[in-house]
């Protein structure tokens, strides 16, 4: 029983490796649209506004230096505006009009997608899978460093 469990184990590692590395680095999006690693600054961004710089990186655990490209993106892209405030502490961070519309559309999209993975699944499987999914992703909420993600499956 023992050296079953301890390969189910695996496998379910192995999947979720393969399922990250697919998420991370899978199809470029579509033109005007983020980059996965951008779509989660955009939506922690959207769930906490005023947020910044280094309170993403503490909720991604991530370095600095990774969200600000990110953010450098978004900025330039006109996603994201820097509010003014002290340099020290970084500047509070919003989502513009653009940044709204494209989070939306990426979302969209990416709801497409996943409707098309499980197209021909049944309600119930489908149903079984968020369960699961959620049960797994909770059970570790003592080791998650950003527990808004809870709140918004988004990010």
């Amino acid at each position: 029983m023992q050296q079953r469990s301890t390969a189910a184990v695996a496998q379910v590692h192995e999947e979720l490796v393969h399922l990250v590395r697919q998420l991370m680095t899978g199809e470029r999006p579509a033109e005007g649209l983020p980059t996965f690693a951008q779509h989660s600054v955009l939506s922690y961004i959207e769930r906490n506004p005023g947020c910044r710089a280094t309170e993403i990186s503490e909720a991604f655990g991530v370095h600095r230096s990774t969200v600000s490209r990110q953010l450098r993106g978004c900025v330039d892209a006109g996603w994201v505006q820097a509010e003014p405030g002290p340099i020290r502490s970084g500047h509070p961070l919003s989502l513009t009009d653009a940044g709204r519309d494209v989070l939306g559309e990426a979302d969209r999209r990416r709801r497409d997608e996943v409707g098309e993975r499980v197209r021909d699944w049944s309600a119930a499987d489908i149903a079984d899978l968020a369960r699961m999914l959620n049960r797994f992703r909770t059970s570790t909420a003592d080791h998650d460093t950003d527990q808004s993600i809870g709140a918004d499956p988004r990010a």
